[in-house]
C-alpha cells in the first residue's frame, strides 16, 4: 500500500524505516532546517537525513498547508506520524485515503499531548504503553486503532522508558500495516472516565495505577517552569519523579546556597532513601555524603538522596565530588 510518513525527531526514525519496508512511501514530511548541534549550524532533522538516504520524496514546509497539493499528489493510502511536531489540521488528515495514524507513547486517553512519557514518570504511573490511533481534530483524542501496555520500573528515567518503548512502537505498527493490508481497520472510541481517588495536582506516589489517574490526562510540552525544583515544597518522591522526567532535557534544576553565595545546579540523577536518619532538619539541608559519593537532602516530606549533578558549564559529576570541589561540608549547602 502507499503511505506517507510524518515525523522529525530521532525517536521517529526507527518507524520511517519499518513503514519503508512493509509499504510503499510516496512521500515524508518533516519539520524545516533547523539551527542544531553546538555550532547550530542550519542541518535537517534526523527523519530528512534517513529518508534522503533511503531515497524518499522529502518536504519540510513551515506549515503543512503548504503542501497539501503535494500531499493529494502522493495518492497515499494511509499516512502515519511519530513526533512530527506540527498541529495537523482536519482537511489534511482527511487527504489520504483512510486518514492518518499516530504512534503515542502512552495509553490514551493517559497522558495526551506532547510529552507523554516525560508526564507518566512525573505522575509515578506504574505502567504505560503505546497507542496507535486515528488522528481527528482534537489532541490526541481520535479513536484507537491498537494498544499496547507495558510496565514502567521505579528505576526508568525518561531515557530507559523510550529505549523500551520505541521497540514496542515498532511492534505495534507493524500490526497496525498488517491488518490493513488484510482489511481489519479498527476505530475504537476511547475510554472517558474520571478518576475520583488522585488529581493531576497531587504529589504522586511511585507506582500509581492508571485506574486511579485522572483520565483524560494531559501532557503538555515540557516549559521552564517545569524544570524547577522546590525542596521547601516538594516531597521527596515528587522530586525524584520530576528528575526521572526530565533526564532527556532540558534536566531538572535547583537553586542551592553556599557560604559563598547563591548558584543553580541541574540534578541528573536521585533514589529515594528508604531508612531515613533520626533528627529535625529544614528542608533543603545536606545531611550526610554517603560511602557512593551520593548527598543526603531533606526534603518536605521524606528525604532525597541527590546522586548526580551537574554545575553551570560543567560536566555531570557525583554530588559528594560536587561538594569536595568546592570544600564544602554538608551543613554549608541548602537547596531550595
Amino acid at each position: 500500500m502507499k503511505t506517507i510518513f510524518l515525523g522529525t525527531p530521532e525517536i521517529g526514525v526507527p518507524f520511517l524505516e519499518v513503514l519503508h519496508k512493509y509499504t510503499d512511501i510516496a512521500l515524508v514530511v518533516t519539520q524545516p532546517d533547523r539551527p542544531r548541534g553546538r555550532g547550530m549550524q542550519i542541518s535537517p532533522c534526523p527523519v530528512k537525513e534517513r529518508a534522503a538516504a533511503l531515497g524518499l520524496k522529502v518536504l519540510s514546509p513551515e506549515k503543512i498547508t503548504d503542501i497539501e497539493a503535494e500531499i493529494k499528489a502522493a495518492g497515499a493510502d494511509y499516512g502515519v506520524a511519530v513526533a512530527y511536531g506540527q498541529f495537523i489540521k482536519e482537511h489534511v488528515i482527511n487527504i489520504p485515503k483512510l486518514g492518518i495514524i499516530n504512534i503515542h507513547f502512552s495509553l490514551l486517553p493517559f497522558f495526551r499531548g506532547a510529552a507523554p512519557v516525560q508526564h507518566s514518570l512525573f505522575a509515578g504511573v506504574k505502567e504505560t504503553g503505546v497507542t496507535a490511533f486515528w488522528i481527528d481534530k482534537g489532541m490526541d483524542t481520535g479513536p484507537v486503532f491498537l494498544k499496547r501496555a507495558m510496565p514502567v520500573s521505579p528505576d526508568d528515567d525518561c531515557r530507559t522508558l523510550f529505549a523500551k518503548l520505541i521497540p514496542l512502537g515498532c511492534q505495534v505498527l507493524a500490526e497496525v500495516i498488517e491488518d490493513i493490508r488484510t482489511g481489519q481497520i479498527k476505530k475504537t472510541p476511547q475510554t472517558i472516565k474520571m478518576a475520583s481517588r488522585v488529581s493531576e495536582d497531587t504529589m504522586y506516589p511511585l507506582n500509581v495505577e492508571l485506574e486511579d489517574f485522572p483520565r483524560p490526562s494531559s501532557a503538555p510540552v515540557i516549559k521552564k517552569e517545569d524544570t524547577i525544583l522546590d525542596f521547601n515544597n516538594m516531597s521527596a518522591v515528587t522530586i525524584h519523579n520530576r528528575v526521572r522526567g526530565l533526564a532527556c532535557g532540558p534536566n531538572a534544576r535547583a537553586l542551592i546556597e553556599t557560604p559563598s553565595g547563591k548558584d543553580t545546579v541541574q540534578i541528573i540523577k536521585t533514589s529515594l532513601c528508604q531508612t531515613p536518619p533520626a533528627g529535625d532538619f529544614r528542608p533543603g539541608a545536606v545531611i550526610i555524603v554517603d560511602k557512593d559519593g551520593r548527598i543526603l537532602v531533606k526534603c518536605i516530606d521524606g528525604f532525597l538522596y541527590v546522586n548526580t549533578l551537574r554545575p553551570a558549564g560543567k560536566n555531570d559529576m557525583r554530588a559528594a565530588d560536587f561538594l569536595n570541589g568546592r570544600g564544602l561540608k554538608p551543613a554549608q549547602i541548602i537547596f531550595y
